[in-house]
């Protein structure tokens, strides 16, 4: 049984970092050094709290092939064996909005409840009963016992279990309430009362339902004003540029030519114009970064909105959402729609509904411009 060695590594960026050393062979049978980042040292102080986030790793290296199974090991124990495999930085078969998203509903919620238990002791009974009693919404807690069921998944993969528990779970992700969708008088008034930036942002959002993280990853490289098109090939999610959330989120969205006029209006405006350049690029941060969209829509979006008379608080998806709801509202086809809000699936439009051509995605986004903007 080998224990590995536990240093203590520098690094030229992020501060110091506690390494974890071991030798396993290769697929030729020859031992070879590996090596892995547990995390900071500031996050992990004392040598034993390193020490214990690596004890599922640990497990994994010495049985190794000999496909026992274990219920010693904890499920705090277990996210830190999935955080060093599944949420390294260098790890891309996620993005970097999912490896956020997990690493938050497991700090947040799941380990300070379930983190000290053995995977033996988890039931599905009592998994069931806490979801209920949580004070989130429906879809939040389809989330939380999805990370549970990948956690244990991670476990049966790894030889580190035997079962998953969460896979009888029952838990409906169905919305309690209706998302917030603004009418077309709101969306004017609002129009009306922001400054040109703001304008842009909100009027090409509610006229495209760009999701956030793709509204600010746009460069002027991105937008084609000869074919009036917008070519979405990126995503920046808390300043870290990735890819997009599916590859039917990659699909060209149309470009109103009203739209096209807007955008022209504000490359005039702003200082960082260039085809390598940020639509939104943030001068704070010299060019090299767009805004913060959340800071925008606190501070300014939203504080124009309650001068304007608008109470109900909305946030950037509730433009995705009113402007399929506009679409509906204008009759356009369910797969246009489809492939205007460039969902990866549509379990019913897909099986239904042939190839929309650009032409008719063309009118059913101008039917949303025309009723903002008039004809």
């Amino acid at each position: 049984m080998q224990y590995g060695s536990l240093i203590w590594a520098e690094r030229r960026q992020g501060g110091p970092v506690w390494e974890y050393r071991w030798r396993e062979p290769g697929p030729d049978g020859v031992r070879r050094h590996r090596r892995i980042v547990v995390g900071p040292v500031s996050q992990f102080e004392k040598r034993e709290d390193a020490r214990r986030a690596i004890s599922a790793l640990q497990h994994d290296i010495n049985h190794a092939g000999k496909r026992q199974v274990s219920t010693a090991i904890t499920v705090r124990e277990l996210f830190d064996h999935y955080r060093q495999r599944e949420l390294r930085a260098d790890n891309t078969s996620k993005t970097s909005s999912t490896k956020h998203a997990y690493e938050g509903y497991i700090a947040k919620w799941i380990c300070p409840r379930w983190g000290a238990f053995p995977l033996a002791r988890v039931r599905a009974g009592e998994v069931e009963q806490w979801l209920r009693s949580l004070p989130l919404a429906r879809g939040s807690c389809a989330k939380i016992r999805n990370i549970m069921s990948v956690l244990f998944n991670h476990a049966i993969r790894h030889d580190l279990y035997d079962r998953n528990p969460i896979r009888w779970v029952r838990q409906s992700a169905k919305r309690m309430k209706a998302p917030r969708i603004l009418s077309v008088s709101e969306i004017q008034s609002l129009l009306a009362a922001l400054d040109v930036r703001e304008r842009t942002l909100v009027l090409l959002d509610v006229c495209t339902g760009l999701r956030m993280s793709e509204l600010f990853a746009l460069k002027w490289s991105d937008v084609n004003f000869e074919t009036n098109e917008l070519d979405v090939r990126r995503s920046v999610v808390k300043q870290i540029v990735g890819s997009c959330k599916t590859e039917a989120s990659q699909k060209p969205v149309p470009l109103d030519p009203r739209l096209a006029d807007v955008l022209m209006t504000w490359k005039s405006t702003t200082e960082y114009n260039k085809p390598e350049d940020w639509v939104f690029a943030s001068p704070v941060q010299k060019g090299r970064r767009p805004y913060w969209g959340q800071a925008i829509m606190r501070n300014a979006i939203q504080t124009r909105a309650r001068e304007a008379g608008i109470v109900s608080r909305f946030g950037w998806h509730s433009f995705r959402h009113t402007y399929s709801t506009l679409l509906r509202a204008n009759h356009a086809d369910v797969k246009v729609m489809q492939e205007l809000l460039r969902h990866a699936s549509s379990r019913v439009t897909l099986e239904t509904y042939t190839q929309a051509i650009t032409a008719q995605k063309r009118e059913a986004q101008s039917s949303v411009v025309n009723l903002i903007c008039g004809k």
